[in-house]
């Protein structure tokens, strides 16, 4: 036992039977419980298990009894380092094999030498199934199950049957969101990862055949997913937390955003003790970031609005000309200085930013069971009387009344249900991450509201319940039946900007 989890191994096999992590826990009938990362339900080849080609002889090796010496129970800091040694002799065969275990006070790594001899053919020492995976849940970023670095390439895909990936071997893991257990090789042949059944998968790494004797060794690790203690193993085990996931794979450029942002929440939880709080601040920071990007889109918007009864008026006259229509719309906007997709990229340049924060707000293990206030007390899981996801649907809906727009009613109309369906899809969404939404939901509203009456001089709500002006034909003329009698004196201007 070290001060970070506690590890139950049998002389049968010489194999783990329990690991659990003291410092996290999982609600239960009895109280918190500590994670245990062992898969207890059915059968299979357990962790640090040793296999060959030849199946009888596993079965021996999985059943026969070793002896143990140990130099240690618990350790501490005035005993840092202790020794677990198993040794087997298989009777009439001159078979032996020898698993020494090194722990280490305050590392959840574990040394691991494997002696063997009169053994023949690829040895495998194995991972177990499930090992690592508490909770093989449905989610929409990352992948849970097998994951391996070959020849500096990750591959995270579940196989049908099996995969043996052969080269270079820096680590193979079994990995869920929020923990993993991982083997280290020195000198292994390949990766080697089966699906056992449905959500069930093992893996292990691969020895090249020894000529009668073998010397194996390998790094243990099973432990929580916290990004500074995989990146301290210098193996490339912090990409496990995919902070660069986005719908169907990584992205680098997500990446890159994510990891500085991860940073500044951290910094800003270690002045405030709140990751609620640290997420509101970081919310602020990158809202002030992006304000003259969203202005640059709300004015785009605005002026989009303005135009849009003679783009409708082009449609109207020239439905049959698309290639005069191109061409006028054009004109359109070039006279009138606007940019159709000017609303739009401002919104894309923030984009691989949203995601990051999503990313970081779904996926670490920092949130996890970390308290906001009163009731939010996991900011990991959805909130539990769906209060924050209601008024993040709330915040939605005044937000799309105030927006500018250039659609029709009918469209405003169907727009509307937007928030609603966002409103259900963040009701089983984390506490933490729906607390962004939010927090940048209120202060659009509030940068809306400031643009709208100090650069604009025009109140929020008024104009968002202006209805669309008409400004004529395209040619400049107004329809028959609404022109008006011509005064004594010159003619004014024709109008050809309203401003709203």
């Amino acid at each position: 036992m070290t001060d970070l989890f506690r590890a139950v191994l049998t002389t049968r096999g010489a194999a783990i039977t329990s690991w659990q992590l003291t410092r996290y826990t999982n609600g239960g009938p009895d109280g918190p419980q500590p994670i245990q990362l062992i898969h207890t339900e059915g059968k299979f080849h357990r962790p640090l298990s040793i296999q060959s080609a030849d199946a009888a002889l596993n079965k021996q090796l999985a059943d026969g009894l070793y002896q143990v010496d140990r130099d240690f129970v618990t350790l501490d800091a005035a005993h840092p380092v202790g020794h677990l040694t198993f040794a087997y002799r298989a009777p009439g065969t001159g078979i032996t094999v020898e698993k020494r275990l090194t722990f280490h006070h305050h590392s959840y790594v574990v040394d691991v030498s494997v002696k063997t001899e009169g053994l023949a053919g690829p040895l495998d020492i194995r991972l177990g199934t499930n090992f690592g995976i508490v909770e093989w849940g449905e989610g929409f970023i990352g992948l849970i199950g097998p994951a391996s670095l070959v020849d500096d390439t990750i591959e995270k895909d579940t196989p049908d049957t099996e995969l043996e990936r052969k080269g270079a071997v820096r680590w193979v893991a079994l990995q869920d969101k929020y923990f993993l257990s991982v083997l280290m090789p020195t000198g292994a042949a390949a990766a080697v990862v089966k699906k056992e059944g449905e959500k069930l998968v093992s893996a292990g790494v691969r020895f090249a055949p020894p000529a009668g004797s073998a010397d194996l060794s390998v790094q243990l690790y099973a432990g929580p997913k916290e990004f500074d203690t995989l990146k301290s193993l210098n193996a490339g085990l912090e990409d496990t937390i995919d902070f660069g996931w986005f719908i169907y794979g990584s992205w680098d450029i997500v990446k890159a955003v994510a990891k500085p942002l991860f940073y500044v929440l951290r910094f800003l939880y270690d002045y405030t003790h709140n990751y609620g709080l640290a997420i509101i601040l970081l919310t602020v920071g990158v809202k002030l970031l992006f304000v003259p990007l969203q202005y640059k889109s709300y004015k785009s918007m605005k002026d989009m609005q303005v135009v849009q009864p003679k783009v409708v008026a082009l449609q109207a006259k020239l439905k049959d000309d698309r290639e005069r229509l191109n061409r006028e719309l054009i004109k359109l906007y070039r006279d009138h200085k606007v940019n159709p997709v000017g609303g739009c990229l401002p919104m894309l340049l923030q984009m691989p930013v949203f995601v990051a924060l999503f990313n970081i707000l779904y996926m670490t293990i920092d949130l996890r069971q970390a308290p906001l206030l009163l009731w939010i007390t996991d900011l990991s899981v959805q909130d539990p009387y769906y209060v924050l996801p209601v008024i993040m649907g709330a915040t939605m809906v005044l937000q799309q009344k105030i927006m500018p727009t250039t659609m029709d009613p009918i469209q405003a109309k169907v727009m509307l249900l937007l928030p609603a369906m966002l409103t259900v899809l963040f009701l089983t969404f984390p506490a933490g991450l729906v607390l962004y939404w939010l927090t940048n939901n209120v202060l659009t509203i509030g940068q809306q509201f400031i643009t709208d009456r100090y650069i604009f001089k025009k109140p929020t709500f008024s104009l968002a319940s202006e209805p669309a002006v008409d400004a004529g034909s395209a040619d400049g003329e107004k329809p028959a039946g609404k022109r008006k009698k011509d005064k004594v004196g010159p003619k004014p201007e024709a109008d050809t900007h309203v401003e709203t």
